[in-house]
């Protein structure tokens, strides 16, 4: 890669690696195979793992005891990874809720970099409404799961609004305007560059997944969108771990997800077309992806003119002529509510959020190799844990969990991303 032979982990020696040697990448069979990597020890392999992560790590208490270690990584240094996290505590009168995230960008990072930023505020005075309005008394768990996926919904809703609101009278007054009507009022980059902004949100999207705790850990809530994936590691009374898949994928491989879509859009056999919406994008819940939420003229009329004559408009073209009934992407998160034990004795516990990145490398073993990460953190000293990041720990393991199947995947020598992006949140409940 460029940019590596400055580094001094690039000094070990030059081995091949195979296309089967690579966990969950993206080439083909039929590349050029097998391709070099550099061969780095131990310690030369995690320094580089841990500086290419974009590494992230919050105590949410003095001790120690609860907190959260986050990653994005993405190997390829020519490509800028779409995938955010977020982990952040909450004050709300006087008390500290706190919301970890994932969230997978696709078709650009504008979006997700969006909604990374502003997830942790719209929550954050959701639950100061709520919390308000019922004084001293506890929260009920079930309102505040309404509230979390209210506020995610209404979220969503603004980014295609805010763009609607630059044109008095909204959809339906589009006809009444000239492409250069719309252009004036879209480029305003020179000015600030406010309403180019606002449109370009509605061109990407994002999955997210997003959770919650409550002050006294006693409530734990998971809002989902799309086919990132939560996971609870439990210790059991026999020293062993239990891994829970806590989330469903929002996906064509899942069943319920399509037989939603398909009742939503009855008459329209080809809402769904090759396992994707409109025959175009693979999740089924979504933040932005407004072409897919909007009737076709709020792509036609202002996101084609957001860039006019600059881009081949035949691809949107494909799946808009299928766009009948709008919205076909959900932006309805899919909550659920599990309690905590916050006492001092209760069995140690590990929320996992990840991205289908981290899926994808982990492949059909994903319990085997969090099970080995589990029983390994374990058995560090707090001083260990305090060194080394448990979600590096966790991409190490997947990786390989040896110096050289890492190598392989640090220092390959392609152009083109090998991997999707990965990201990770790690959080001690």
């Amino acid at each position: 890669m460029d940019g590596m032979s400055q580094c001094s982990w690039d000094a070990g020696p030059t081995s091949s690696a195979s296309f089967g040697d690579i966990p969950g990448n993206l080439c083909s069979p039929t590349d050029d195979w097998p391709r070099p990597f550099r061969n780095l020890n131990h310690d030369d392999a995690w320094d580089h793992l841990a500086a290419t992560s974009n590494l992230h790590s919050v105590k949410f208490d003095p001790t120690g005891r609860w907190r959260a270690d986050a990653l994005n990584f993405q190997p390829c240094a020519k490509t800028s990874s779409q995938d955010r996290y977020a982990v952040q505590q909450i004050h709300i009168q006087g008390r500290v809720w706190t919301l970890s995230a994932v969230f997978d960008g696709h078709l650009g990072s504008h979006t997700v970099e969006h909604v990374a930023h502003h997830m942790p505020i719209i929550v954050r005075e959701h639950l100061e409404l709520i919390t308000q309005k019922h004084g001293d008394r506890v929260v009920p768990p079930p309102l505040i799961a309404d509230m979390f996926a209210m506020a995610i919904r209404a979220f969503d809703d603004a980014i295609a609004n805010d763009v609607l609101e630059l044109f008095p009278g909204g959809l339906s007054s589009l006809s009444r305007l000239s492409d250069l009507q719309i252009q004036e009022v879209l480029d305003d980059q020179l000015s600030g560059g406010q309403n180019y902004t606002k449109a370009r949100l509605c061109l990407y999207g994002t999955t997210a997944l997003v959770a919650l705790v409550d002050p006294d850990h006693r409530n734990l809530w998971l809002a989902n969108l799309g086919d990132c994936q939560g996971l609870m590691v439990s210790e059991t009374d026999q020293k062993a771990w239990n891994v829970e898949v806590l989330t469903r994928s929002h996906n064509g491989e899942n069943p319920l997800e399509v037989q939603r879509v398909i009742n939503e859009h009855p008459g329209e056999p080809e809402c769904i077309l090759d396992g994707r919406v409109l025959g175009a994008i693979a999740p089924f819940r979504c933040l932005g992806d407004t072409p897919f939420k909007q009737p076709p003229e709020f792509t036609r009329r202002i996101l084609y003119n957001l860039y006019p004559g600059q881009h081949d408009t035949s691809p949107w073209e494909e799946f808009l002529m299928r766009n009948h009934t709008p919205p076909y992407i959900s932006s309805t998160p899919e909550v659920t509510h599990y309690p905590l034990d916050p006492s001092p004795r209760a069995p140690r516990r590990y929320l996992i959020l990840c991205s289908d990145g981290f899926t994808d490398i982990c492949g059909t073993n994903q319990h085997v190799i969090v099970d080995r990460w589990a029983r390994a953190a374990a058995c560090s000293s707090s001083r260990e844990l305090d060194e080394k990041s448990l979600a590096l720990r966790l991409l190490w393991q997947a990786l390989g969990n040896d110096p050289t199947s890492v190598s392989r995947v640090l220092t390959l020598n392609m152009d083109s991303p090998w991997l999707d992006d990965v990201s990770i949140v790690v959080q001690c409940l």
